[in-house]
C-alpha cells in the first residue's frame, strides 16, 4: 500500500506519535503543537432539509482506535442529518460502549427527535445540539424549505423529557435574514434553560451564496444581548470554539458565540472529522482529505491506520484563511463534510 499506510515508523515518527512496541500510545499532535482529541463523525451526507445555508463497522473500528490508542475524548455524530441514518440508535450504543468516559454528542436539525430522543438517551448519547436558525415558522420554511417548525419544537420537548440537559441550540446568524431575532433567542434561553450558540455564517453553504457582508460578528451579538440582559463570562475547562456566557441575574440558560470568521479559534482547534465516505479531514476548510476507507478495505492493520491518522494530523493546516487573499473554498459543502 502506498502513502503513509505501511510506512516504517522511524525515530521522527516515534517522537510525535508516541509508539511503544506492542503498546501503541499515540498523541495526535500537529506541527503547531495542537492535540486533536475531538472527533466529528458524519454518519450520513443525506439530510431531510434542503437548507439555503448548509459502514457502521468501519466507523466503529476507527472510533475504537481513536479513543483507545489516540486519546480522543469527545465524539460528535453529525451529517447531513444523523437521525435519517438507519440504525442510528444501534451505532450510538456501539460508540457509547467504547469507553464510558467519552463525551458522546450529536448535532441534529431536530425534525426526528420526537420519535428518537428517548432511544438515543438510552443508547448512551449524552448531549444534544439542535440547529435552529429562526423562531418564526414562515421564516423557518423559507430557510429549510420544509414546513416542519412544529416538529422541531416537539422534538425539543421530547429531548427534555428524555433527560437531555442542557440542550444547545445552534443559530447561524445571517445579516438580513435572522439577525433581528438575536434578542428573541436570548429570551428563549432565559425562559427555557437552553444554551443558545450564535455561529458566524461561514462559506460552506451548498448554494455558494456566502458573502462577508452577510456575516454578523460575534462581538456584535454579545453587545446586543448584554445591553438587554447583562452577561458574565462562563469558565471553560478545555479549549473550545464557543465563548460562553451566563446571565448575571441568575436566569437559567446561557449564551455562546462561535466567531469562526471574525476571530477564528484555529490556534486552539482540537478537532478532526471523519466524513460519511470514510475520509479524514483535519479542518472544515481543508482542501485535501485523507482516505481511510480504501486502506481498511485493503486490509490495513490497526497500527497502520493509526500511523496514517497521526500523519494526517501532523500535517494539519494552521488555519482556514477566510478573508485572506489566498483563501480557497472547499469543494464540499457543510452537509457533505459533517459539521
Amino acid at each position: 500500500m502506498g502513502g503513509v499506510i505501511g510506512r516504517r515508523i522511524d525515530p521522527l515518527w516515534q517522537r510525535y506519535t508516541g509508539w511503544v512496541e506492542g503498546h501503541p500510545s499515540v498523541v495526535l499532535r500537529d506541527t503547531f503543537g495542537r492535540v486533536a482529541d475531538d472527533l466529528r463523525i458524519s454518519v450520513t451526507d443525506r439530510c431531510n432539509f434542503r437548507c439555503v445555508s448548509r459502514s457502521t463497522s468501519s466507523r466503529t473500528r476507527l472510533a475504537v482506535l481513536l479513543v483507545q490508542e489516540c486519546g480522543v475524548r469527545t465524539i460528535r455524530l453529525t451529517g447531513g442529518e444523523p437521525l435519517v441514518r438507519r440504525g442510528i440508535e444501534e451505532l450510538t450504543a456501539m460508540l457509547a460502549a467504547i469507553d464510558p468516559r467519552v463525551d458522546l454528542a450529536m448535532t441534529t436539525n431536530g425534525i426526528l427527535l420526537q420519535e428518537k430522543a428517548a432511544a438515543l438517551r438510552s443508547a448512551g448519547l449524552r448531549r444534544l445540539n439542535v440547529s435552529l436558525d429562526t423562531l418564526h415558522s414562515d421564516r423557518f420554511k423559507a430557510i429549510v424549505r420544509r414546513d416542519a417548525f412544529d416538529r422541531v419544537l416537539a422534538g425539543l420537548w421530547a429531548a427534555r423529557e428524555a433527560g437531555f440537559s442542557p440542550i444547545k441550540l445552534n443559530v447561524v446568524v445571517m445579516r438580513g435574514r435572522n439577525d433581528d431575532e438575536i434578542l428573541d433567542f436570548a429570551r428563549l434561553a432565559r425562559r427555557e434553560g437552553y444554551e443558545v450558540r450564535f455561529i458566524e455564517f461561514m462559506p460552506l453553504d451548498a448554494q455558494g451564496d456566502w458573502s462577508a457582508d452577510a456575516v454578523v460578528a460575534s462581538r456584535d451579538v454579545i453587545e446586543a444581548i448584554d445591553r438587554e440582559f447583562p452577561l458574565q463570562a462562563a469558565p471553560e475547562e478545555r479549549p473550545a470554539p464557543a465563548t460562553r456566557f451566563r446571565f448575571k441575574d441568575g436566569s437559567p440558560g446561557g449564551i455562546g458565540v462561535i466567531p469562526s470568521v471574525s476571530d477564528a479559534f484555529c490556534r486552539v482547534c482540537n478537532r478532526i472529522r471523519l466524513t460519511a465516505d470514510g475520509r479524514l479531514r483535519t479542518c472544515l476548510f481543508s482542501l485535501r482529505e485523507h482516505d481511510l476507507r480504501g486502506p481498511m478495505r485493503a486490509g490495513a492493520s490497526d497500527r497502520e491506520l493509526v500511523s496514517a491518522i497521526a500523519a494526517a494530523v501532523w500535517q494539519k493546516e494552521e488555519g482556514h484563511k477566510i478573508g485572506q487573499a489566498d483563501f480557497v473554498r472547499p469543494a464540499r459543502s457543510m452537509s457533505q463534510i459533517g459539521g
